[in-house]
């Protein structure tokens, strides 16, 4: 091999080890957690485009799914089952919110941020009822 390809192969395997790997991360579904009752926890995760998150069914009775008009424009909605694990792959940047259908009212809610907040002002607008609300405010606020 000559001098000048050992230094391309050099480079091309510096360059390509640098490339980032997809994270997977776990969020829970709980009846009770550090923050209280009936939440998501982590309730914020920030991650990189092309992250996986699992939502586990740690207690049974809750679902993850995505609050309609809070997920960045052209991003896929998503609903879990009940009591069920959801595996969803983010590949648009933006604020995700999410909710557990029947505790919507009780603030069981999750915000994922995916790279760059772009849609934030969008999804801070989303009506959301009760201390669901009131969250959201205190998650997105801080972004």
């Amino acid at each position: 091999m000559t001098l000048k390809a050992l230094i391309l192969a050099t480079v091309a395997v510096a360059t390509l080890s640098g490339v980032a790997q997809a994270a997977e991360h776990e969020v829970k579904m709980l009846n009770r957690g550090e923050a209280g009752a009936m939440v998501f926890e982590p309730e914020l995760i920030k991650i990189a485009p092309g992250d996986t998150v699992i939502f586990k069914a740690t207690d049974a009775g809750h679902n993850a799914e995505t609050i309609p008009g809070m997920l960045p424009d052209g991003a896929e909605a998503f609903v879990g089952k009940m009591g069920k694990d959801v595996t969803v792959t983010f590949t648009q940047e933006g604020v995700y919110g999410v909710k557990c259908k029947p505790h919507l009212g009780m603030g069981m809610i999750a915000a994922v941020v995916v790279g760059a907040p772009v849609n934030l002002d969008a999804a801070k607008a989303v009506k959301t009822p009760g201390k669901a609300k009131k969250k959201f405010e205190a998650l997105l606020g801080g972004l």
